[in-house]
């Protein structure tokens, strides 16, 4: 998959951040499109589908930590696109704003049409703004006539090879929600915990395997364009699961400890943002950096505060 975005961005002279922002960002969502569905749906198990949703951005921000730890040769915050900060920031908006809602959800304050929540048409609009503003700084910053560069490989084929990976990526998706519950039943583990740390988990490794060969290729700014991009199709999943549970509100049918997940989640977006700014170079005890070492504090606190207060 990634080598197939490399060659459709060298094709139509879009950027590697732009490819993996929608491209392999969607692709590599998918599990988490499909577990949200079957959740809200076939398993009536909304705790599962928004700690699947927001559970996901928290580990894919944690893979900064992975990514930065492989490249040891020069700090990867000195060397990755500042155009990753408008993506941030998007994200930024849109997890905060879910953990708004969580919020006022519980407290009865909240409108909806039907069983629609008046916030979820607030998500899709945002998502699709972010999308249009990226586009327009990538090409002012990178005009696409100067990224264009030889291949072999045709669009179409790279395209067919590329829609044939995705679908590859969602054969699990759909049963996760079922193992969710039945393993939340056995260990007695809360719902919330389970769909937040183990399906989120579950969901992620197609991000992991496809960040980690993104890096191997040398395209470390695609591996955290899908990483960010990610993030923001993981929102908008909670939309299009709020459209399939017939119920209501999903974010009013679900437990509040959820928005520590979603806050946990800015923090972490902060924490790039800043590292993408200041741009550090020296590591703790020459083992790890302050941003990884701060993502990682962020991602157990996180995860603790779930165990402790999920339904």
């Amino acid at each position: 998959m990634i080598r197939n975005g490399d060659i459709i961005a060298r094709i139509t002279g879009l950027s590697q951040s732009w490819i993996g922002l929608v491209l392999l960002a969607t692709a590599t969502s998918l599990p988490e499109l499909f577990t949200g569905i079957s959740a809200v749906t076939a398993a009536d198990a909304p705790n599962i589908a928004v700690g699947d949703a927001l559970g996901s951005c928290v580990f894919n921000l944690l893979m900064l930590v992975l990514l930065d730890e492989l490249t040891r040769d020069e700090p990867m915050y000195r060397r990755i696109d500042q155009g990753h900060i408008l993506t941030a920031g998007f994200g930024v908006i849109l997890i905060g704003s879910v953990g708004a809602f969580l919020l006022l959800g519980q407290n009865s304050v909240s409108f909806q049409l039907l069983h629609v929540s008046g916030y979820t048409p607030f998500i899709i609009v945002i998502y699709f703004v972010a999308m249009r503003a990226i586009f327009v700084y990538e090409h002012r910053a990178k005009p696409p006539d100067a990224l264009k560069a030889e291949t072999n490989v045709t669009l179409r084929v790279a395209a067919v090879r590329y829609a044939g990976a995705a679908g590859v990526i969602v054969v699990a998706g759909a049963w996760l929600p079922f193992v969710g519950q039945e393993l939340a039943e056995v260990t007695g583990w809360k719902a919330t915990f389970v769909g937040t740390l183990l399906i989120a988990g579950a969901t992620s490794v197609p991000e992991l395997v496809v960040t980690v060969s993104a890096l191997r290729l040398g395209a470390v700014d695609m591996a955290i364009g899908n990483l960010l991009g990610s993030n923001l199709f993981d929102i908008l999943i909670l939309a299009a699961d709020d459209i399939a549970y017939t119920k209501g509100p999903l974010l009013g049918a679900v437990s509040s400890a959820h928005a520590i997940t979603a806050f946990a989640a800015v923090i972490m977006s902060g924490i790039f943002i800043v590292a993408m700014l200041y741009r550090p170079e020296t590591r703790v005890r020459g083992v790890i950096s302050w941003v990884s070492l701060a993502l990682f504090l962020v991602y157990l606190f996180s995860s603790y505060a779930i165990y402790l207060h999920g339904q």
